[in-house]
């Protein structure tokens, strides 16, 4: 499937985004912070799209980058959000505001956010809290990055995560090889995260 379209930005508008590349012209919708972020028209850029398809319609969406279709995509898991209403909110937020929002788990700012009411607002909070990449540092960053990357794509909150990676290491027994030693983090980790014993 597509993962991004890179071509001639013809266009914008307020919630799409215009693309010409190979001859064809793409219509793209885009959260209006995404559509800003994008060159403007006359130049070159890439935009990362995700493709909705029913029986009765396709739509391509597109963002500026690859965390912002993650959010995206997060977002349309939240019972009653659909794409127009994930595009709606992503426009109303910045990608830094949401996941510091999500992380202080302060419904007031979401409720904020045009389109977004109180339930809507507790339901992103109780789907998406912990699920978004809420550090400033990268994924790998610190001594578990990977790991605890690898235990948030499995739904387990990334500080839980990190947190049962330091009891596991501390219950480790001594003269692990690395790959060993991993292995044993990753699986003492979920017993941790799973309440075992």
């Amino acid at each position: 499937m597509f993962n991004s379209i890179r071509g001639l930005i013809t266009g914008k508008t307020a919630d799409s985004v215009r693309v010409e590349t190979g001859g064809l012209e793409w219509d793209i919708a885009a959260p209006a912070t995404d559509i800003a972020a994008l060159p403007p028209p006359g130049e070159t850029g890439r935009v990362f799209t995700w493709l909705y398809h029913r029986e009765d319609q396709m739509r391509l969406f597109g963002f500026a980058g690859e965390k912002r279709r993650a959010t995206f995509l997060e977002l349309l898991k939240v019972e009653g959000v659909g794409p127009r209403g994930a595009l709606k909110i992503m426009g109303g937020i910045g990608q830094e505001e949401l996941e510091a929002a999500l992380e202080q788990e302060d419904l007031a700012r979401l409720e904020a956010v045009p389109g977004l009411g109180k339930k809507t607002a507790q339901k992103m909070l109780l789907a998406l809290r912990g699920k978004l990449a809420l550090s400033r540092e990268s994924p790998a960053a610190g001594p578990y990055g990977e790991l605890t990357e690898a235990l948030a794509e499995m739904g387990y909150d990334r500080r839980q995560a990190g947190e049962a990676l330091k009891q596991a290491e501390a219950a480790l027994p001594p003269g692990l090889s690395g790959g060993e030693k991993e292995r044993e983090l990753f699986k003492r980790a979920i017993l941790f995260l799973s309440g075992a014993p």
